[in-house]
């Protein structure tokens, strides 16, 4: 993980096979080391037969099986082409290349560009011999021609029953929309001021020149009607005056010149067509118009962000410390499902800032009484960072409440505060300034002043006479303490989040939207109902040592009881002070080897007991280990050694059990061989994330990681690869790679081929199936991620051996959505789990699914607290021929096989450990003292470290410190 190896062999160079050093794990270790011939405490063995080793060699070009999908469920039925073979299209070798941007419009694309991506993605090639170590760029598009596998069907297996989701049923009029071009001059930024313009141009020419229509106006460049307006170009004058701030004086005016103009017609008809499968392409237009309808209302009513909006008046507003509050909101978007159109509507809640005098403020964010002492210099930056940006109202002027936005904080205090008072040499201090213009006798002098304005000629407003506007969105960073108190705000049983949703429906009145009513949209009021299915929990296989083989998860959870580990210490434990841990581990670490050496044994496992606060410690700890040291660590909490909690210490045998090497548990229909498109030959899986920076850490890279199963057919150990790459970028880039060496040649690289061939070291088998678990990915980056990254596996493969293509199934894994599931009846005890929440398992692949396209919603999770979110799982390339069963099945199954706990997990489980995987690379991360560096994500640690591995200026980002091949192997990031 981290770095690979200069060169890397390709299949044909690797002698390794089952037995002895090319075997996957710690070969000579002690304790929970896994070996394929023996049985070891703690690691289950399947002993069936494998078949020989197999020798790759050079073979003549192959053809690429299209995918293939069946009409009907189960698989049967005939079956529809989705593409031919893959084929790389091949551009200029010295062209330059463009970066991928995610961020790219279908508007800023040509007929021909899409016309090449189209040919990209339904014809992707390998060229055998020295072409495939070509790097090709691929063209980033959010959308093209190519059509995404149709669904195979529904599913069957399981038990029938019916939920409800928070899916609205919208309906539509048989009616052309109009768009029009809006220009304001001068220029406008804000849409709060571009929507101000808009609504008293309506008031006032509504009925004399719009032909007496309502538009919808999404507060940029573009307005909508349901018919045409009596012109096609016209231009108005608007005048708009300034905010009333109390001063009795008159209000400055502000004349805009609004322009007009007839753009195209919007066609619902396509929208129709597409819902009812016989249209390719999301018209994502008239989606757009409906949801700029549908948000006119609420935009006026409430405080946008995003696609929320929120409220103090929807739910009671709760302070989260450090001078921010939590604000009730809801979710809104439509979106097209096999029922017609449906409007999501979901619970939802942020982060504000409390409408506090400033110096309160202040006082909170501290922890401490500021009114009575200075501040010191780490004070005023940590107060600078949290108020630059924010607006403030003065409060020294009687009725007279003028805003002005923060734009930093003096160095100085008040009462050394001066400024020129005119052309001349006439100096006079802030102190005097106030008491002489406005009466008013500065008390705090010692504190700072806020700057306001801009850097050349700033005003001061001193703490104590301002006051924080209410209604600012807190968009920075929110402390682990914040964090929790949002989540328990937030954490709400299914039944009350169903009322709330009923709620938040009723209040919004959309048959009384005189906009809805404008444009004819009418939205039920009433949660859809929906078929699902909940699927059969899999037995679960464990070592032949314990006295329980076998279990069956009850309420997707079981538990240790009967089940066996062993570990013995090699040293006592030693205390250490945090200041000194560095130096003791690598101290520690080389005892252990003397006493070892001579043995032949290497060090297992190292075992650390950290305070409870424990700061950077947790993040260092684990970097010195993996990265300087090679050893593999387990981090506990004082207070919970001290419990001696048995699940506790259950879930840390767990976790010791896999990073050493060896198996928990695995899935009982493995042994029989009896998993379908898993078990018949052999199949790796992986798992992709990208994790980004917080908001506010510019100078952060984004870490991709990819890990991918070792053991097959058990599908239980994955080894994990991590790399740094381009701030917010999405597209993982290091998946596979070339350079050229002026004495080796073409080098080949990339965490694709590492793990492949990581792959057959541990298995003696290559890789005939690719099952490519993708997390993170929005349904507008689809098209770019499938192009780029099935682009990189293909290559990836094609580096190994000529003509090696095995066949791939991509599929998205999605948590980040807004789509609830409740049971039908909250009272029936036999169809919710203890949480009230629907069982695990329960699977619905339609109605709220895609009207066309293989996706589906998946439960697989007991709930402990608050409303279950399923996953979505949604299939952008499909070689395999899955049925609906077949991957539902497979996918839910996996999820009772996450390493870390005794409970089916909410996604499939190498998404899971990629996540992780990101997550602790970030430890890795050299210290960045700048003030603009970013904090690292220290979920277990809370530490306020910053880390960065952007180069010195901000330019290139550094690569990873290189991990240890001995901490590689195993699922150390458990």
């Amino acid at each position: 993980m981290g770095s690979r190896r200069p060169r890397l062999p390709g299949f044909g160079e690797d002698n390794g096979g089952r037995g002895g050093q090319g075997r996957c794990g710690r070969p000579g270790r002690a304790g929970f080391q896994y070996q394929q011939g023996g049985r070891v405490a703690g690691s289950y063995h399947h002993h069936g037969p494998r078949g020989a080793t197999q020798q790759w060699r050079p073979a003549g070009p192959a053809p690429v099986q299209p995918p293939q999908h069946s009409d009907g469920g189960g698989g049967d039925g005939p079956s529809a082409t989705i593409s031919p073979e893959l084929r790389q299209a091949m551009d200029d070798d010295d062209a330059p290349r463009d970066p991928v941007d995610v961020s790219a419009s279908p508007e800023t694309l040509s007929p021909e560009a899409l016309k090449v991506v189209a040919g990209q993605l339904e014809a992707l090639s390998m060229e055998g011999g020295e072409k495939s170590a070509v790097v090709f760029q691929p063209i980033p598009l959010p959308g093209c021609s190519y059509k995404f596998p149709r669904r195979p069907g529904r599913g069957r297996v399981g038990t029938r029953c019916l939920v409800k989701a928070n899916h609205f049923l919208a309906e539509l009029p048989d009616m052309d929309l109009h768009q029009y071009d809006v220009s304001i001059t001068p220029e406008i930024t804000s849409r709060v001021v571009g929507r101000a313009v808009m609504e008293e141009l309506v008031k006032l020419h509504k009925v004399s020149y719009l032909g007496g229509r309502l538009p919808a106006y999404d507060g940029r460049k573009s307005m909508y009607t349901t018919g045409p307006l009596p012109f096609t170009s016209k231009e108005f004058h608007i005048t708009l005056l300034d905010e009333d701030d109390g001063s009795g004086l008159e209000r400055r005016e502000r004349t805009f010149k609004v322009v007009i103009r007839f753009a195209a017609k919007a066609d619902l008809h396509r929208l129709e067509q597409y819902i009812a499968g016989r249209q390719g392409e999301a018209p994502q237009e008239a989606l757009q118009v409906l949801d700029i309808v549908l948000r006119e209302l609420p935009t006026a009513r409430y405080e946008p962000y995003g696609r929320s909006f929120f409220s103090p008046d929807l739910g009671r507003r709760r302070s989260l410390g450090d001078g921010i509050e939590s604000w009730h909101g809801f979710y809104q978007t439509i979106r097209p499902t096999q029922m017609g159109l449906s409007l999501n509507i979901d619970m939802s809640a942020t982060s504000f800032f409390e409408p506090l005098p400033v110096i309160d403020f202040v006082s909170q964010l501290l922890n401490t009484d500021i009114r009575s002492r200075s501040l010191s210099d780490a004070e005023r930056v940590k107060i600078k960072k949290a108020l630059k940006g924010v607006k403030v109202e003065v409060t020294h002027r009687g009725n007279i409440r003028r805003k002005y936005r923060i734009s930093g904080l003096t160095s100085e205090a008040t009462r050394e505060l001066s400024f020129p008072v005119d052309q001349g040499d006439t100096v006079k201090s802030v102190v005097q300034y106030f008491q002489e213009t406005y009466g008013y006798t500065i008390q705090h002098t010692y504190l700072p002043c806020l700057q306001v304005g801009n850097q050349q000629r700033p005003n001061y407003l001193p703490m104590e006479a301002c006051k924080i506007v209410a209604g600012q969105r807190y968009s920075k960073r929110l402390n682990q303490g914040q964090i929790r108190a949002l989540l328990e705000e937030t954490c709400q049983r299914p039944h009350d989040r169903e009322r709330d949703l009923i709620q938040i429906v009723n209040h919004n009145s959309y048959h009384d939207d005189p906009y809805a009513k404008e444009f004819g949209i009418t939205i039920s009021e009433r949660l859809a109902s929906v078929e699902a299915r909940v699927l059969p929990t899999p037995r679960l296989k464990y070592s032949e040592a314990g006295r329980e083989k076998d279990c069956l998860p009850r309420v997707g959870q079981w538990n240790m009881m009967n089940k066996e580990f062993a570990l013995e210490p090699v040293l006592p434990a030693i205390y250490v002070r945090p200041d000194q841990v560095e130096r003791a581990l690598k101290a520690r670490f080389h005892d252990a080897l003397n006493i070892l050496g001579p043995q032949r044994k290497e060090l297992d496992l190292l075992i650390g007991i950290l305070p409870d606060n424990n700061g950077s410690l947790y993040g260092d700890l684990k970097r010195v280990c993996e990265i300087d040291l090679g050893l593999i660590s387990q981090c506990c909490l004082t207070k919970q050694v001290f419990k001696m909690n048995k699940q506790i210490l259950a879930n840390l045998a767990l976790k010791i059990n896999v990073k050493v090497g060896g198996r928990n548990t695995v899935l009982a229909d493995v042994v029989s061989r009896c998993i379908p498109l898993l078990t018949d030959k052999p199949t790796i899986i992986f798992g992709a994330d990208v994790t980004h920076p917080h908001p506010g850490e510019d100078s952060s890279p984004s870490i991709s990681a990819v890990v991918a199963s070792q053991d097959w057919p058990e599908v239980t150990k994955y080894a994990g690869l991590v790399s740094a790459q381009s701030h917010r970028q999405e597209l993982i880039d290091d998946l596979y790679n070339v350079t050229h060496d002026p004495q080796r040649g073409t080098i080949h690289g990339g965490m694709i081929r590492e793990l492949l061939m990581s792959f057959k070291r541990c298995t003696g088998e290559k890789p005939q199936r690719i099952l490519f678990y993708r997390d993170g990915v929005s349904e507008g980056q689809f098209y770019q991620v499938l192009l780029h990254e099935l682009d990189a596996i293909r290559k990836a493969c094609a580096s190994l051996e000529a003509n090696y293509q095995p066949q791939v199934t991509f599929i998205v894994v999605q948590k980040r959505h807004h789509t609830r599931l409740f049971p039908h009846n909250h009272n029936d005890q036999s169809s919710v789990d203890r949480s009230g929440n629907i069982l695990p398992g329960t699977v619905v692949d339609s109605k709220i699914c895609h009207p066309t396209e293989f996706d589906f919603f998946l439960c697989s999770h007991a709930g402990i607290k608050g409303t279950s979110r399923p996953a979505h799982y949604h299939v952008l390339w499909d070689e395999n021929n899955f049925s609906a069963d077949a991957l539902q099945s497979l996918t839910n199954n996996l999820c009772y096989t996450y390493a870390r706990c005794t409970r089916s997990v909410s996604i499939v489980p190498p998404a899971y450990y990629a996540h992780l995987a990101a997550f602790r690379a970030r430890f890795y991360m050299e210290p960045d003292s700048s003030d603009s560096g970013s904090i690292a994500s220290t979920r277990q640690a809370g530490s306020s470290t910053s880390r960065s591995t952007r180069a010195p200026g901000g330019g290139v980002v550094r690569p990873l410190p290189a991990l240890k091949d001995s901490v590689k192997r195993v699922m150390f990031y458990c």
